[in-house]
């Protein structure tokens, strides 16, 4: 929209009494995350833009960037931390995450819905211990802190939620 490239968050097509139909839609602008409301008439076009999703392997963090490897060709590119947001709590060195691109910039990345990921630092669950649920805080390879239950114990595999960011139950 006005030469932007943008995602429609919410639309709704509304059928006045008097006049012609038009859609109002709210759009997010990709690269400022400027959300913006508009009314499109029957008559206007929008292009839709393609959106190519490449499965890369995250590399290392360098600096204030992250670095992926194309799996294909094996290409490097690199992201903002400030683009990658809280998703980089789920960012283990050699895991294959998809990176959605519009031409040569990057748009987003998505993560898988589970993960598996390796507890840290754990703090040993006292028996009797349930007056809080049973649940403890621990520290997860990535940095990423996180209540489980109280038999999860440090060096463990853990299934986690990266859309809720809770625990899931034990890797086998």
């Amino acid at each position: 929209m006005d030469d932007a490239v943008c995602t429609v968050v919410w639309f709704h097509h509304h059928k006045p009494g008097k006049g012609g139909a038009y859609m109002r839609i709210k759009a997010k602008n990709i690269t400022t995350g400027q959300i913006v409301e508009k009314n499109l008439r029957a008559t206007e076009k929008v292009l839709q833009a393609i959106v190519e999703r490449n499965t890369m392997q995250y590399l290392y963090l360098d600096g204030e960037f992250l670095i992926f490897m194309n799996n294909e060709d094996f290409t490097q590119i690199s992201v903002s931390k400030e683009q990658v947001g809280d998703k980089i709590d789920y960012l283990i060195e050699g895991n294959d995450v998809d990176l959605l691109m519009y031409g040569s910039d990057v748009l987003d990345l998505e993560l898988p819905a589970k993960i598996t990921m390796n507890v840290s630092e754990a703090e040993p669950g006292v028996k009797g211990n349930t007056v809080s649920g049973g649940m403890k805080k621990v520290k997860l390879e990535t940095g990423l802190v996180l209540d489980v239950p109280l038999f999860i114990e440090e060096g463990e595999n853990i299934i986690v939620d990266t859309r809720t960011r809770e625990y899931i139950s034990r890797a086998d």
